[in-house]
């Protein structure tokens, strides 16, 4: 009898999975050419939540990542080495955006405990997600999945990154847009005491 009940659920199982299917399957991915879908949202920076759009960044190059989670371990490792790179991404010109379905509260707190210098964009409903090909890179949690895409100044996406090694993703972009070797800011020297007054 229990062989029995176990296969009828094992059936059961099989027929939700194929029958959700469609509902699950990822999205397709854009590709290098194609103009980068518009959206507006909210961003995070630090501690503030402000609109923003796309177009908001036009004569720029963006990087927009689609990640799958605030403070788990790869999305923490990715970020992280965004951090460290990213006075070369801005010396560069370029503009990093990470986007995932965390709440505002979760992206504040990312941001925080990682000093994350560049704004995380809210994507609640996936509709960003979804125009990316990024929506449910892992449909069982129904989280997003790792990818990247360049996108250039006119809005045009010049580079798709859809396997990404979260350590090292970060120096992958700036090596294949050729800004590794970009120099980070001089640091700004101390103002020099002012000479005392000679008698």
């Amino acid at each position: 009898m229990k062989m029995i009940t176990f296969g009828l659920v094992a059936i059961a199982i099989v027929v939700v999975a194929v029958a959700m299917r469609p509902q699950f399957a990822r999205a397709e991915l854009l590709k290098e050419g194609q103009i980068a879908p518009p959206f507006t949202s909210q961003m995070i920076t630090g501690e503030q939540e402000a609109p923003m759009s796309l177009a908001d960044f036009h004569g720029k190059k963006v990087v927009l990542y689609f990640y799958p989670k605030d403070e788990t371990s790869g999305c923490t490792k990715e970020a992280c080495a965004f951090r460290d790179g990213y006075a070369r991404f801005t010396n560069a010109g370029l503009v990093v955006l990470g986007c995932s379905v965390d709440s505002a509260d979760a992206h504040k707190d990312f941001i925080r405990k990682n000093n994350l210098p560049f704004p995380l964009v809210l994507d609640p409903d996936k509709k960003i997600a979804t125009a990316y090909g990024a929506a449910n890179g892992i449909p069982i949690l129904g989280l997003d999945r790792r990818i990247t895409y360049v996108i250039d100044e006119n809005g045009k996406i010049i580079k798709v990154y859809p396997s990404v090694d979260p350590s090292t993703h970060a120096i992958e972009i700036l090596n294949d847009l050729g800004v590794a070797d970009a120099a980070p800011p001089a640091p700004v020297a101390p103002a020099s005491p002012a000479a005392p007054a000679s008698n």
